[in-house]
């Protein structure tokens, strides 16, 4: 073998070894510039309120924030909005109670959220790249909260609330109180972004099919994990879907046998809520398949198949994916054989 063909061979496996690295389209310029985003610190202000001064630091609230001190009144505390008197006697209680260790979880919150300079540069690549597939969107207001261990994620008109206290780390002890373990996954403070943008992304482009098959819902699904998983394009995949490592290794290399089994027992065409509910909601497994595999797997294979799909079809943009709602053309189309 001359010298000059051994280059060229050199050169050629290299290509091919950086191509295999970088499998998968590459939907956004590089030169977009990052929305400036700023998260509206209202736990910070909250866990300023004094029992001492209870009367005057609650007026200071609502004058500060006449849309979300509200909202938080009435959906996390359950108390009429107008009802100073009572907020004035459950909000000290709500804040240094420490029978369900809201003390505790209140001081660990103020540590852990000390700087969230990292998630608001996180967020403001991810509301840029929904920006240039969809310029008409309206960026929502970021408000961090402590919710009383009740939800992670809390939208209003133009708002988007995250319940801090849910990402305290997976190891937090109150979490056995509160949560299954396998829920225990997802919260931390890197998981943020995800959960916030996945979730609006599932509120900005609702479902529209008028099918309630398994295969309609698990392509919308796993059309938005796909779509999620574009934006948050630095990120593993395995941390994407809310998954370990080890779960998304198991579903990779069971692939094939998992999808010859759904087909076997023609699930993707069934409606029953039990078999939609088992492929599709959170769980510590999913039954349907084996009790190995993780929860929401239907989403996973709505995912692969949507990132097969646009493999195959590189003129199909990610607008024109989100907007195609025959799950059953995306199936064929796709060429899915795992």
């Amino acid at each position: 073998m001359n010298i000059e063909f051994h280059k060229y061979i050199v050169v050629l496996v290299c290509a091919i070894m950086m191509s295999a690295c970088h499998k998968g389209r590459s939907y956004f310029p590089k030169e977009i510039e990052n929305q400036t985003i700023e998260i509206v610190r209202f736990d910070k202000d909250l866990m300023n309120v004094r029992e001492a001064s209870i009367k005057e630091d609650i007026k200071v609230l609502y004058d500060q924030y006449p849309t979300f001190m509200p909202m938080w009144v009435e959906d996390i505390l359950g108390i009429p909005s107008a009802d100073t008197a009572y907020l004035e006697k459950a909000l000290p209680e709500f804040l240094e109670d420490t029978l369900y260790g809201f003390q505790k979880t209140n001081e660990r919150e103020r540590k852990i959220f000390e700087d969230v300079s990292g998630l608001e540069k996180s967020f403001g690549k991810a509301f840029a790249r929904i920006l240039w597939l969809y310029p008409e969107t309206e960026i929502p207001t970021l408000y961090l909260f402590v919710s009383g261990f009740q939800t992670p994620v809390y939208f209003g008109e133009e708002i988007i609330g995250i319940g801090a206290d849910m990402y305290l780390g997976s190891d937090y002890e109150y979490y056995n109180r509160v949560v299954y373990d396998y829920q225990k996954q997802t919260m931390r403070k890197e998981c943020i972004p995800v959960d916030v943008v996945s979730a609006f992304l599932f509120r900005t482009l609702p479902y529209t099919s008028t099918k309630s098959r398994l295969l309609d819902q698990m392509m919308y699904r796993g059309k938005v994990m796909y779509l999620t998983a574009q934006i948050f394009d630095e990120l593993p995949a395995y941390e994407v879907m809310g998954w370990t490592k080890e779960q998304w290794d198991w579903c990779v290399r069971n692939e094939q046998a998992i999808w010859h089994l759904v087909m076997d027992k023609r699930d993707l065409f069934k409606t029953e809520s039990l078999i939609l509910t088992g492929y599709l909601n959170d769980g510590p497994f999913t039954s349907e398949v084996s009790q190995d595999a993780p929860g929401r797997l239907g989403i996973w294979l709505g995912w692969r198949i949507a990132e097969s799909y646009m493999e195959h079809n590189e003129n199909v943009s990610l607008q024109e994916l989100m907007a195609e709602g025959d799950a059953q053309k995306i199936l064929e189309e796709s060429y899915y054989k795992p």
